[in-house]
């Protein structure tokens, strides 16, 4: 239990970061929503490690880790987006809407992963969408835009690589991340909006995954 119960401490992250962006302390919310990032990349090696499946055979870790996930890639980053104002007004409320209604088809689809590791579909990663938004200070419009088109790409079936799992390019994906999540480390360090060197970092890092996502073949090949 001791591995679920640190899945389930990513709840708490996503508790404390809601509160910072009440106060619009938009640093420490993200501070809190990356920490929940780590504890997810980490959690299914120790579940796998100790063979958690067998020794607590009614908890499902996999439900676990998806309401966690949805609290703090999506739930709380929709609620910092239309508090840092780039969703404002009536339709930036509706765009929230989507991007909470979106997100659940995505989570709910048995088919979101392609044998590749790969997502199907836009993977609902709206902490980091939140995130580049406060790094570059993009323009409401400009935010509105952008959210509609993640939204509708949920259900294109456009792959979206898993920066460590998938295969392809495997040793530039390491790459990218690293430089994308220094970069991010930097720009919270230096408070937002951020050093021009560290967004450039950011930018690129972001620049690679989405032209991976447009390169890759369509479709889920999920068997």
């Amino acid at each position: 239990m001791a591995v679920h119960a640190f899945t389930a401490s990513g709840a708490l992250c996503a508790l404390l970061a809601l509160q910072a962006t009440l106060e619009a302390r938009f640093e420490v919310a993200f501070g809190w929503l990356f920490l929940a990032l780590a504890i997810d990349a980490v959690d299914g090696t120790f579940a796998r490690a100790v063979d958690v499946e067998t020794h607590v055979p009614r908890f499902s870790g996999d439900r676990l880790d998806l309401v966690v996930d949805y609290l703090t890639y999506v739930f709380v980053p929709v609620a910092l987006m239309l508090k840092a104002g780039f969703l404002p007004g009536n339709v930036g409320w509706g765009l929230g809407a989507a991007i909470l209604l979106s997100s659940l088809y995505h989570f709910a689809d048995t088919e979101s992963k392609a044998d590749d590791n790969s997502f199907v579909g836009f993977p609902a990663v709206w902490n980091l969408v939140a995130f580049f938004l406060m790094a570059f200070a993009v323009r409401p419009w400009v935010a509105m835009l952008l959210t509609a088109v993640l939204c509708a790409l949920a259900f294109v079936p456009m792959r979206w690589i898993h920066p460590l799992r998938v295969r392809r390019n495997a040793s530039l994906n390491v790459a990218m991340t690293i430089i994308g999540l220094g970069a991010a480390g930097w720009i919270l360090i230096a408070g937002f909006p951020g050093p021009i060197l560290a967004r450039l970092g950011l930018g690129l890092a972001t620049a690679y995954f989405v032209a991976m996502a447009l390169v890759a073949p369509r479709g889920a090949t999920n068997t």
